[in-house]
């Protein structure tokens, strides 16, 4: 029933009958109306397209083609779907990367706060070693300038007693203090 009423309405509905008169008048259904021959070959043109199942042909060549769509679409999604996957998996691993970088740096300014300390100590114990060089180095300065000064004195006061006592001395005590000394060296030698 279905296949009757399709022609039926497709001759109904086609530009012959729309553009004549009367359809349903008896000059119409004459082989020398135009109106009539475009209609008949209109319907069956849809009976050949129907014989040869070219509809059904169509709706699966549309419905292999909205499959293939569709298919297309899950692995758009499928696609999607990896993609956001690698890019969080990126993402994390930026994010570890960073903070590993962070560590780095927080552990290189840590180092070098370490070694700029180490650097001070060092200063420190150096400088302190070179001012205990110079004290050192005062000190013995110092000592020896005592020792030459009374080197010095000790010469000048020898100079100065033998002045003297060449000026006091007479003969006799000289001889006398020479046979002393000759003695008291004896003494110390024996």
């Amino acid at each position: 029933m279905k296949h009757l009423s399709l022609p039926f309405a497709l001759v109904a509905a086609t530009p012959a009958v729309a553009a004549s008169k009367n359809p349903f008048s008896a000059e119409f259904y004459k082989l020398s109306n135009t109106d009539f021959i475009v209609a008949l070959a209109f319907i069956l043109f849809i009976a050949v397209l129907f014989y040869f199942k070219v509809p059904s042909l169509i709706g699966g060549l549309l419905d292999k083609r909205a499959d293939g769509i569709r298919s297309e679409l899950d692995e758009a999604r499928a696609l999607r779907e990896e993609a956001q996957s690698l890019l969080a998996s990126y993402e994390r691993k930026q994010l570890e990367v960073k903070e590993h970088a962070d560590r780095i740096v927080a552990q290189a300014r840590e180092s070098a706060a370490e070694a700029a300390e180490q650097a001070k100590l060092d200063l420190e114990k150096s400088i302190e070693r070179r001012v205990q060089a110079a004290a050192d180095q005062i000190t013995s300065a110092e000592q020896s300038a005592v020792k030459q000064v009374r080197d010095e004195a000790a010469r000048i006061a020898i100079a100065a007693a033998g002045d003297v006592i060449s000026k006091k001395m007479t003969a006799a005590k000289s001889g006398d203090l020479i046979d002393e000394a000759i003695k008291t060296v004896q003494a110390k030698l024996h």
